[in-house]
This record gives structure tokens, sequence and C-alpha cells, in this order.
């Protein structure tokens, strides 16, 4: 026989409807009481699925190191396909960003949501917290065992950069990724390794560089080229960076030292940011919809019974003139 609520609050030692807010995440108990209740229903196996609430309000967390809109807006046109459809179900969504050191658990609770969108990089710890409040998750841009997910298909757009730079005849491709603890970096990470296996060419560790985490992403960047291009022995050819904010840093760092875009160097990114079609010269990049990427994390949260926990959304190929030389 299936465990009931009566079942748990018999075993908390508490009534139905303090089972019920509990498993809910609502106001008016104490934090002791709700643990204690959480903690029954998971040793009774009780699916608190059961008790699943209309989603009215919906937190969108971003971690502190992507809150830099202006530098970096990938996330800020997620937030709009986020915002697009909550307006269509007539959900309010609030933005909560935290950083590493903030009890993220208690600021949750202050937004009081019914339901949590996740996106970016988030620490392991942090995400633990999240999925043991027992409210509807989501992660978006970034992926966890057993919980619903929605990323690009990176590997898929390193393979498709890599692919167009072979076809360009460049062979010394370098790769300016940041911080491996992000599933998206670590997939075009894997993407980009893997494409030399499937063109039958030896990869050649030195020239993949990472961001030095203690820089902000423009400085990192800029400096990773430099050590790229400082490197003893062949320069790379051309480079594939982890977004196009790197890339067009690295750009810079080339056209400062005299090198050529794309006849000395041939330089592509990955997000298609608005910036990168009016680089100078205007940059190669995987195109993505960020908005899309937003509109369907909602929309996986709020389906009952989806089809599959892990979505993938397709990405392009942009060729603009940092890969393509021009022929005489």
């Amino acid at each position: 026989m299936a465990t009931t609520i009566r079942d748990v609050a018999r075993a908390a030692s508490v009534s139905i409807g303090t089972v019920s807010r509990a498993l809910k995440n609502q106001p008016g108990l104490s934090e002791a009481t709700r643990l204690r209740v959480v903690e029954a229903a998971r040793q009774l196996g009780y699916d608190a699925a059961q008790l699943r609430p209309r989603i009215r309000r919906l937190t969108f967390l971003l971690h502190r190191q992507h809150n830099n809109f202006a530098v970096s807006p990938f996330f800020s046109h997620v937030l709009h396909g986020v915002e697009d459809v909550c307006r269509e179900r007539g959900i309010v969504p609030s933005v909560l960003t935290a950083g590493a050191t903030e009890d993220v658990v208690t600021q949750m609770r202050l937004h009081a949501p019914d339901a949590v969108a996740v996106a970016g990089f988030v620490e392991p710890e942090t995400l633990t917290m999240l999925a043991a409040m027992q409210r509807p998750l989501v992660l978006i841009d970034l992926w966890a065992p057993g919980l619903r997910s929605v990323n690009l298909d990176n590997a898929a757009g390193a393979a498709l950069a890599m692919r167009h730079l072979f076809a360009q005849q460049r062979k010394r491709i370098a790769f300016i990724g940041g911080s491996l603890a992000h599933f998206s970096i670590a997939q075009r990470a894997l993407g980009y390794r893997r494409a030399f296996f499937e063109a039958g060419l030896l990869f050649d560790p030195s020239l993949e560089v990472t961001i030095d985490a203690g820089l902000d992403p423009d400085s990192g960047a800029a400096r990773a080229m430099h050590q790229l291009l400082d490197a003893p022995g062949p320069q790379p050819d051309a480079v594939f960076a982890y977004n196009d904010a790197a890339a067009l840093a690295a750009l810079r760092a080339c056209r400062s030292r005299g090198l050529r875009v794309p006849e000395d160097i041939a330089i592509i990114g990955f997000d298609d940011i608005p910036a990168a079609a009016h680089a100078t010269p205007p940059l190669s990049t995987i195109s993505v919809d960020k908005e899309a990427l937003g509109r369907r994390g909602v929309e996986l949260l709020l389906e009952d019974a989806p089809a599959e926990l892990e979505v993938r959304l397709p990405v392009r190929l942009i060729a603009r003139a940092s890969t393509l030389v021009k022929t005489p």
C-alpha cells in the first residue's frame, strides 16, 4: 500500500496540514519542523509530487559570476525567455543572484517561490540544498543526474566550429576555455578535443589554455591569447574560444600584435552575442537561441510528466570574416 500524507504526519508527530506546508515549502513553520517532516517523508518513500502546487511564483537563480549582463549578455537573453513564458502562464518571476559564501536557501525562502530555475554554474553544494527543498526545479545551461535540465548541444556546436576551421585548412587550432566546472564549457572542450580525433589529426595539449580564474573574462582571454602567441614553437593558425566575449578579446590581442585576422590567424566564438556581428572583422560563431533556452526551461519545469528529463537544443554555424580569407 502506498504511503499517505497521514502516514508522514504520524511519523513526524505533526498534523496533516503541517506536512502539506512543509513539503510545499510554504512559510509558517520552523526550519527544524520542516526538516523533520521532509526526513520522515523521505524515509517512508512518500512521493511529494502528489502535493505539487500550481506554480504561481518562480525564482530565476543566477550565480554572481554571471551577473554582469553588460560584459556577458548571454543570461540576460535567457532571462527574457523565462519571463516570456511566465507572462503567458500567469507566473510571477523574480531574480536571485548569489555567490558561493551566501546562504542561498534562506534567501530563497524569502522569495517564497513555488518553483526554481537555476541558470549556469552553481556550486554542487548549492544545488544539493536546492534539490532538498523539494520544489519543482529545472536547470538551464547546467546539468545534474536525475534533475530536469535544458542545455544547448554544446559538443555538437564545438564540432561545427572545428569542422569549419578544418575546411579553411587550419590545423593548429587552439582552444581558449574557462573553468571546466561549468557544464557547457566542459562540453565545448570535449567537442574540441574529439574533433581532432574525428579528423584523423593529432591533438596538441599545449594549444588548450584556460582563462585565469582570478581575472575578469576579458583580461583573462587576452592573457590566454598572448600566452598562446608567446609559446615556443609554431603559433596557432586558428582559435576556437568557448564564448564570443573570449573570442573578441583574443581577436583584439592578435591585432595588437600585428597579426591579420583571418589571414594569419582565424578566430571563432560561441553564442552569437550582438557584438560578434559588429566586430572588426565580424566574428564567426556558433549561433544559439538564448531566449528559447529560457523558454524551454520553464516549459519543462511545468510539465507534469515530461517525456525526457534532459533536453538539448540545436545550434548552427555563422561563418563571418574572422575565419574566411578573401580570395583575390
